[in-house]
């Protein structure tokens, strides 16, 4: 008797750690990170080339290169991940048919809206808006995903006392 006692217990109390662990788990809004890891993973097997350009206040530079590291790559979209806990609730959500809008007016917040296109039920398009702002600083990102298609990060920095610079940089899938 007393070992299926002990047996009982131990079963419920691995249940209440699974349903710890799945609060953990359990994303308020969109899972931009789990999301961009996971299409790198899916990259890197992949081996795709991508035609690259980049362009740094209008001079362009086209390379067709092979990623080997695509975590790297997408570090600007994994980044700008809207699940950290102390921006639980700061975000307002707004969905359509199509696409889930995720928006903060907040300062402290960098991430400024996250905009996810469904077709189908999958995911067809992500675009990030990223604002960084300081007494000498600002910077506008604008992060874009088209599965199998493109990225896209396009920033604006403009430092007092310096000229703005503007950058781009764009990899076509093939």
């Amino acid at each position: 008797m007393r070992k299926l006692t002990l047996y009982a217990l131990l079963i419920f109390c691995s249940a209440c750690t699974f349903k710890e662990q799945d609060k953990l788990n359990s994303k308020t809004y969109f899972d931009v990170s789990g999301y961009f890891k996971g299409e790198a993973a899916r990259l890197t097997k992949a081996n795709l080339p991508v035609d690259k350009i980049v362009m740094v206040n209008g001079k362009m530079e086209e390379k067709k290169i092979t990623i080997t590291n695509w975590e790297k790559e997408f570090d600007s979209f994994i980044s700008s991940d809207i699940n950290k806990a102390s921006w639980k609730g700061a975000f307002n959500t707004v969905k359509s048919d199509s696409i889930t809008t995720y928006t903060s007016n907040s300062d402290k917040i960098s991430v400024k809206k996250v905009e996810v296109v469904y077709q189908n039920e999958k995911i067809k398009a992500i675009k990030i808006f990223v604002t960084n702002t300081n007494n000498l600083y600002t910077s506008k990102d604008t992060l874009s995903y088209y599965p199998d298609s493109l990225y896209q990060i396009k920033k604006i920095q403009s430092i007092k006392l310096m000229d703005e610079k503007k950058y781009q940089i764009t990899g076509k899938f093939k």
